[in-house]
């Protein structure tokens, strides 16, 4: 939902965002804590209406929260395993066991079911590979309907940003 003074466009169910909307998210996805006085004058426009608009995308849910981000190399997390997972069964209340108990797993950063001829990939931190064998064999493999996994080690993060590259 839009306030009126904003005219915006609903598309297919859509917002339609203009192009001060996406520099806002562009500057917020890198730098979440920058002041709407610094924002403003980035996006060009005053203060007020910068405000309004941060405070509209909050509301309309395109804005979720704001969040600390974490150096995983600091905090001696650098082993990164994608797992490919097979689940024996795809009928909705198992996919939606397993979602459950996936978000229960705080080794598991991101889970996406996948179309293709495995059910699920998920992104996998430890500290190491001993760490990551303890999770495989203790936590993925004992999440519900689970037949069998495939694990890709990372050797090196190229590209691991957020949504911070929004146009």
């Amino acid at each position: 939902m839009c306030l009126k003074k904003w005219k915006c466009k609903m598309q297919n169910d859509k917002l339609d965002l203009d192009g001060f909307d996406h520099k806002i998210l562009r500057i917020l996805g890198y730098d979440g804590r920058i002041s709407i006085t610094e924002l403003a004058q980035r996006i060009g426009l005053s203060k007020s209406p910068t405000q309004a608009r941060v405070r509209r995308l909050e509301a309309d849910g395109v804005i979720i929260g704001y969040r600390a981000m974490l150096d995983p190399i600091q905090l001696r997390l650098n082993h990164v395993a994608f797992v490919e997972v097979k689940l024996s069964d795809t009928r909705e209340a198992a996919l939606q066991a397993f979602n459950t108990a996936v978000s229960q797993v705080p080794e598991i950063e991101q889970a996406h079911m996948i179309a293709s001829n495995f059910d699920y990939l998920l992104k996998v931190r430890t500290s190491d590979m001993e760490a990551y064998r303890r999770v495989l064999g203790e936590k993925i493999s004992a999440l519900p309907h689970v037949a069998s996994t495939s694990t890709f080690v990372a050797m090196e993060a190229v590209k691991e940003i957020g949504l911070g590259n929004v146009t």
